[in-house]
């Protein structure tokens, strides 16, 4: 898991050096408009699904919807998406309901792509085209390099998506720096999560707007290699039925990268430390309190990359330090066929 965590850097720079693909979608959406783009996913890859939905949606102003799978391969949905953009993440691409429910909406007259890590893969066949992520193999079950590459994928259809558009370029002229600011995200230091994870059975993992997919996407890490008990909340639903369960000494991670949802975020982190529950502060080195740095990348929109990094070498330690073995966790497997 950590060896490949560390690769992420090299595949984010292999995938700029490659991006025909993510061009080539993008002249055929700004060519062909679309009013909503569908995207399709489980697990890790649907944790990046939702950071393409914040970024396209903030960005680009075109709705996102992530789409159950169920809908296609169970209820048989008589869908009506001719024109619209149908969007697929998987590493493996061969999860059978992944690739029923694209062959559906392609069949209705959708657009499908595929962000996909193997190719040739049913999924990548299925799908009028195919983004690789240019990964490379990954044998550890808890996906890693995959999902930033996924992240990095989404943030360069965006980009390039919104230049079209828009003309703005600063998003897609930070993506250049992505690779040297992932070298450096590697290097934080957090220990300070080890010291007070090691022993914990359950938690909660908090974030918001385009953080949030990360904090999502910790929460399973923790439960996948940890045997943490460990949920994800958005840090304005943390308010609802959730702050109940929050006590003295509860351990809380909050992500709260640059970004409109910041200052909020920093707020409950704050609250929370005042009702005594244990906070990491994953944020910026600047922010007061932040016990775990996050790296500032070359636009505020990469940082959830760059803490997605930082964080799985901490998560592949703490698994280590708990007994466990986080390249093969208990009763999971690399590719999931849903019962």
């Amino acid at each position: 898991m950590l060896h490949e965590a560390l690769e992420s850097p090299k595949v984010v720079a292999a995938q700029l050096a490659e991006n025909a693909p993510v061009r080539t979608l993008v002249d055929v959406l700004a060519a062909n408009p679309c009013q909503v783009v569908l995207t399709v996913a489980r697990g890790s890859s649907d944790h990046a699904a939702s950071y393409f939905s914040y970024l396209a949606i903030s960005r680009l102003g075109i709705p996102v919807v992530s789409l159950p799978m169920s809908i296609a391969t169970l209820q048989k949905a008589p869908f009506r998406v001719k024109g619209q953009l149908a969007l697929a993440f998987s590493q493996s691409g061969k999860s059978p309901d992944l690739v029923a429910t694209m062959g559906a909406l392609r069949a209705a007259g959708a657009r499908t792509a595929a962000a996909v890590n193997v190719t040739p893969s049913p999924l990548a066949e299925i799908c009028e085209w195919q983004i690789p992520l240019l990964a490379g193999a990954e044998l550890s079950v808890a996906a890693t390099k995959s999902y930033i590459a996924m992240l990095s994928i989404s943030a360069q259809i965006v980009a390039y998506w919104e230049r079209s558009l828009s003309g703005d370029e600063a998003l897609s002229d930070a993506l250049a720096a992505l690779p040297g600011n992932l070298h450096e995200a590697v290097k934080l230091d957090w220990t300070a999560g080890l010291d007070v994870l090691r022993g914990v059975e359950k938690m909660i993992v908090v974030g918001r707007g385009t953080g949030l997919a990360v904090a999502q996407e910790a929460a399973l890490k923790f439960k996948e290699t940890s045997g943490i008990q460990a949920e994800a909340f958005s840090g304005a639903e943390l308010r609802h039925g959730p702050m109940e369960i929050i006590g003295s000494q509860y351990p809380i991670l909050v992500f709260a990268p640059r970004g409109p949802e910041q200052a909020g975020l920093i707020q409950l982190a704050e609250y929370m430390r005042a009702r005594g529950a244990k906070v990491l502060l994953a944020a910026p080195t600047a922010i007061a309190g932040a016990n775990l740095p996050i790296l500032e990348t070359a636009h505020p929109a990469l940082d959830p990359i760059a803490a997605a990094l930082s964080f799985y070498t901490m998560a592949a330690e703490l698994a280590v330090n708990r007994g466990r073995n986080p390249d093969t966790p208990l009763y999971l497997q690399k590719v999931t066929e849903t019962f």
